[in-house]
């Protein structure tokens, strides 16, 4: 099956008016900075102090009667290494013996490596193994 002569041609046509533009025509080289945008924008709307936009937000102030929410908060440590533990992925230490290699018949002299024995790291599934303690802090 061929595709009709017409149908080629419109996608030819297509894929060069893509290519048409240059990068001066879609990003202009003057105009106002990120910076200048991002003040305008809220002085625009009314707020020239970081406290308003918190306080616009209804988020928790700050001040030195907060409480401190570490241990009820997500974070990278436990939310990966408490839930979901890597099992052990042990290294292997393996000796290459003196040998010749290649077709020239190289002589390469002995030496040790190591690889893990798995190929890949795994994890347990919550539960699987038991829970590792965590600092405490005071």
């Amino acid at each position: 099956m061929t595709m009709p002569q017409q149908t080629l041609n419109l996608i030819v046509l297509i894929s060069l008016a893509a290519c048409a533009g240059s990068k001066d025509s879609i990003l202009p080289r003057n105009g106002a900075s990120m910076k200048t945008i991002y003040t305008e924008h809220f002085n625009d709307i009314g707020m020239r102090d970081p406290t308003s936009v918190r306080k616009a937000l209804k988020a928790r102030p700050l001040n030195a009667d907060a409480v401190d929410l570490a241990g009820y908060t997500r974070g990278v440590f436990n939310e990966l290494d408490t839930h979901f533990p890597r099992l052990p992925n042990p290294s292997l230490v393996m000796y290459i013996f003196p040998h010749l290699a290649g077709a020239e018949r190289v002589p390469v002299p002995g030496y040790a490596t190591t690889f893990p024995m798995y190929r890949q790291v795994e994890y347990a599934l919550p539960g699987e193994v038991p829970a590792i303690p965590t600092q405490a802090t005071d």
